[in-house]
């Protein structure tokens, strides 16, 4: 059976998601299921209940399939490029904030660049190397 072989906007698409999957999740704005859940925590009902499971759904689906294409190695590697590439823009003088927030907002994005890149790995390395990678 042949597939498609992934686009650069494919891609795109998948890290665009898994940001958004990460910052739906929490985020340092106020505007996050966390936060949304935390602030009357003694209201909690079904819509919430509905949502949360929602997200654990997309949580589990996403973060397995990056670990099943990166692997604990691939993970680590990741997050030492973009964490080094953070580093250097600050050295850089790129980013210049030292806020705590600035620095959550950072470490979000990055999990869902991390977790975008493994949702597309598999499709990559098919398409670099030919070889299929099944489960």
């Amino acid at each position: 059976m042949k597939t498609e072989p992934i686009s650069f906007v494919g891609i795109l698409v998948r890290i665009v998601l898994a940001i958004a999957l990460v910052l739906l999740t929490y985020n340092p704005s106020g505007y996050s299921f966390v936060n949304w859940v935390l602030s009357d925590l003694a209201n909690f009902n079904a819509i919430k209940g509905f949502c949360g499971a929602l997200l654990l759904v997309a949580w589990v689906i996403f973060a397995r399939t990056a670990y099943v294409s990166l692997g604990s190695l691939g993970i680590f590697l990741s997050a030492l490029v973009l964490g080094t590439l953070v580093w250097l823009l600050y050295d850089m003088n790129l980013l210049t904030s030292t806020d705590s927030t600035a620095m959550v907002w950072i470490v979000l994005i990055i999990t869902g660049v991390i977790m975008g890149l493994g949702l597309s790995w598999s499709l990559i390395r098919q398409r670099t190397t030919g070889q299929v990678e099944v489960d």
